[in-house]
């Protein structure tokens, strides 16, 4: 801390006559060789150790000062104070207690808080930011990527012959006699030609057009955040890494879950549940009771599409429960869709769309509202106002909804749980339904992650004596708890199918999926392909302005060459 000025401690006080100049310079010489003059001393270990023996430690005592007022008023007690004049003495101790009124801040201590309140502390930040951002991209990661031109991919199918059963074709007899005469004539000629020959076999087959959309996500980085982030991070090398996993990830959801418009050779958007039923019961198990509630309960559903929209809202149903109860929401879903949406609102009569609010989604047929209703969030007017998501022109079919549409080889909606009476009799049958459809002998399950722990653990809760996990005698300690199904049996081929959980599956959905045809020279190398005009690439766009933009892009389609060949199981009731 500097000294006070010289007038400050020996100019005009109370108790003393006014100084000249000379006076005043006088006594401040005086203070500053007293404070030359003060004995000093350092300890170097030697000397302590001299002092104190080896080992041991030095203690200050806890009068020490604690303060700038402590410290100067102890100083004129000792040394300094026997070495000046007594009216220099008084001097200096009536202006330190002048000081020490006006200037308060000389008591303060110098602590966490103070004298800033943010303490004079260092600020230990790591550099740089954590990246706690999952990046699974399994579908995009195995299916092949090839090349691709013009505005769609066309190829031609030949579905089926005589002999196959496939593609609508009727099976015929192929047994002749001498007399045997088969009308060989074009089809719709007017001469009939008939020959000593076995019949004629016939055809099935069909043209195949996807076309290609565009894609592209966006990012920009102000100069601003760039700058100022000098020495901690990169901003501008983070937009650009979280750009292109953002762009992988949103094509492994589209491989995954996307769906494109019927006018562009796709399926669609989906259509709306139907048969929408709501009933009040008494809640059971593990429910809770409705909370809240003492008027009608208002509910829209929703067909879900997953992670890239619904379809239209149904018209409100209501009920009005009970004190105790629950209400479970029913409906029939469509073809193609994952699930159901539910919004719901409360009243004497229906508020509308803008006071109804998203309660959740459900995998199969049913969602039970329980507990507190929502009263906030999502509005089903937000839904309205949009219209059908569930379709997209800029998009193209994905996996799931090819192995739930039409062209599927097996679809079974279970609306129940996985069987534990006989754990995976779900799939055994969708096995032997495309076995016998196509002679399919499909390659991996992909599942949710419960919906693979409900699997799993259909083995554990068996009710049927056909599994049984034995402890040997060296696991009598340290037993390792759990079980997991990797692979399914195909009781009808005795090949192994692989159980897989996708991250991004939405619950209640289990795709069956075939990579390759078990048939020799079917020119379809992979089931599935994704062919792209432009794989994925970036752009930094000019600077035109106070920021840094980047975009990615890329064009294509996936194909799925024998659709026939894959099925599902939905409707999973979640455990």
């Amino acid at each position: 801390m500097p000294l006070p000025k010289a007038q400050v401690l020996f100019g005009d006080s109370p108790e003393s006559p006014v100084l000249s100049n000379a006076e005043v310079s006088r006594r401040f010489d005086e203070l500053m060789k007293a404070i030359d003059n003060t004995p000093t001393r350092t300890l170097d270990r030697e000397a302590v150790a001299a002092a104190f023996g080896e080992g041991v430690g030095i203690s200050f005592s806890s009068n020490a000062p604690t303060t700038a007022y402590d410290a100067l008023t102890k100083s004129l007690e000792g040394d300094i104070g026997k070495a000046i004049a007594p009216e220099t003495l008084a001097s200096v101790t009536s202006a330190l207690d002048a000081l020490k009124a006006e200037r308060p801040d000389l008591m303060k201590d110098l602590t966490t808080s103070s004298p800033i309140g943010t303490g004079l502390v260092a600020y230990d930040l790591e550099a740089p930011a954590k990246m706690l951002t999952p990046r699974p991209t399994p579908l995009r990661n195995r299916i092949p990527r090839r090349k691709g031109i013009g505005l769609s991919r066309q190829f031609k199918v030949i579905s089926g012959f005589t002999g196959t059963a496939t593609g609508g074709v009727a099976n015929l007899h192929p047994g002749i006699q001498d007399t045997t005469q088969t009308n060989f004539a074009p089809s719709g000629a007017g001469n009939n030609l008939y020959y000593a020959r076995g019949p004629k076999i016939t055809y099935a087959g069909y043209d195949k057009t996807v076309a290609y959309s565009q894609f592209s996500v966006s990012d920009q980085v102000t100069w601003s955040a760039q700058y100022a982030g000098q020495g901690y991070q990169d901003i501008r090398q983070l937009s650009r890494t979280s750009l292109l996993y953002s762009s992988m990830l949103l094509e492994e959801r589209m491989i995954l879950m996307g769906r494109g418009t019927s006018g562009r050779g796709f399926l669609g958007v989906l259509a709306a549940p139907t048969s929408l039923t709501l009933t009040a019961r008494a809640a059971a198990g593990s429910e809770t009771a409705l909370s809240g509630v003492s008027t009608n309960i208002y509910v829209k559903v929703t067909s879900d599409a997953g992670d890239f929209g619904q379809s239209v809202l149904t018209a409100a149903a209501n009920v009005a429960p009970s004190g105790g109860q629950v209400v479970d929401v029913t409906v029939n879903l469509p073809a193609g869709a994952t699930g159901l949406r539910v919004y719901v609102s409360t009243g004497s009569s229906d508020p509308g769309d803008a006071a109804r609010w998203y309660a959740g989604r459900s995998g199969y047929n049913t969602f039970t509202l329980q507990g507190a209703l929502p009263t906030s969030g999502t509005a089903a007017s937000v839904v309205a106002g949009l219209g059908d998501t569930s379709a997209y022109t800029a998009g193209y079919d994905g996996i799931l909804p090819i192995c739930t549409g039409p062209d599927s080889g097996y679809v079974n909606r279970l609306n129940a749980a996985l069987s534990t009476a006989n754990p995976g009799v779900e799939f055994q049958a969708a096995f032997a339904a495309l076995y016998d459809a196509v002679k399919a002998d499909p390659d991996r399950i992909l599942l949710n992650g419960g919906d693979r722990k409900q699997l799993s653990d259909s083995l554990k809760n068996a009710s049927s004596s056909n599994y049984r996990m034995t402890i040997t005698q060296d696991q009598l300690t340290g037993v390792t708890l759990g079980d997991v199904v990797t692979t399914i049996i195909n009781e009808i081929t005795g090949k192994g199918v692989d159980i897989e959980v996708h991250p991004w599956m939405p619950q209640g959905n289990a795709p069956i999926i075939s990579d390759t045809l078990p048939i020799p020279d079917s020119e379809v190398s992979d089931v599935w392909a994704i062919y792209n005009v432009q794989d994925m690439l970036g752009v930094d766009w000019p600077v035109n302005q106070f920021a840094f933009e980047s975009s990615s892009y890329w064009m294509g389609a996936m194909l799925c060459y024998a659709p026939a060949w894959n099925g599902a199981v939905t409707g999973i009731k979640k455990a």
